[in-house]
């Protein structure tokens, strides 16, 4: 005799106790259901538990299910992995031209290099360094760097200092050359956190250009009659 089918004798004995009571049948409906009810509460926990600190995750041990805990710390450690590598600069490095190659042209896949060359008893120099170590600090995926120009580049003439090399993997993308290119020796730090992030660098929190409209027209003409300095510059190497 099967237990399971609905018979009136197996009713009967369900009802004395003898038999337990029949399991409810599964239909498509509730399967549905227990699915829906699923996709919810994993959706309920990626919006409650995802960003979470580790030690946020710890405390949540005793009143969270283990296995939902467990994999959203496997994914936080992975993604503070990830961030540490790419934010792995954080200062202004110094070369010289024997690091040239390994520094710049060999930097790494996707990372911008900005160099500065200078000289020491140039006032704008001197006001650049002290910018970029703020700007490094800030952009930590970003590397940039910092040479004596004549010791970078032999005979690179003083007349065209400041200068700021763009690179990425490899290839220049933006060179600024000479005071001219940053406003004179009155530079401020948002200005030149503004001009360098216009590369592509780097993504800056500052909503509008600082040195306001005026500038941002002149720019625009400069553009227009193509006597911006940009990669493929023909007079790249005149110095």
């Amino acid at each position: 005799m099967d237990s399971n089918e609905d018979t009136e004798w197996n009713d009967i004995l369900r009802q004395k106790g003898i038999l337990p009571a029949k399991e409810p049948e599964v239909t498509e409906e509730a399967l549905t259901e227990m699915l829906e009810q699923t996709i919810q509460e994993k959706q309920s926990s990626e919006a409650r538990l995802g960003k979470l600190s580790l030690d946020e995750l710890e405390e949540l041990e005793d009143d969270e299910d283990e296995a939902i805990l467990l994999e959203y710390r496997r994914k936080r450690i992975a993604e503070m992995k990830v961030e540490a590598e790419a934010s792995k600069f954080g200062e202004v490095g110094e070369i010289s031209a024997q690091d040239y190659v390994e520094k710049v042209n060999n930097a790494g896949s996707g990372i911008w290099v900005f160099l500065h060359l200078y000289k020491q008893g140039i006032p704008l120099c001197a006001l650049i360094n002290q910018y970029l170590a703020r700007l490094a600090a800030k952009y930590p995926k970003v590397k940039f760097l910092k040479a004596i120009s004549t010791t970078c580049i032999p005979n690179f003439p003083d007349r065209n200092l400041p200068a700021i090399f763009v690179y990425c993997e490899g290839q220049m993308k933006r060179q600024f050359v000479g005071t001219g290119e940053f406003g004179g020796d009155k530079l401020k730090y948002e200005e030149l956190e503004w001009i360098l992030s216009r590369t592509g660098g780097f993504t800056t929190d500052l909503e509008s250009d600082p040195r306001g409209p005026r500038v941002q027209d002149v720019l625009l003409n400069s553009l227009r009659s193509g006597t911006n300095h940009d990669s493929d510059s023909s007079d790249e190497n005149d110095w």
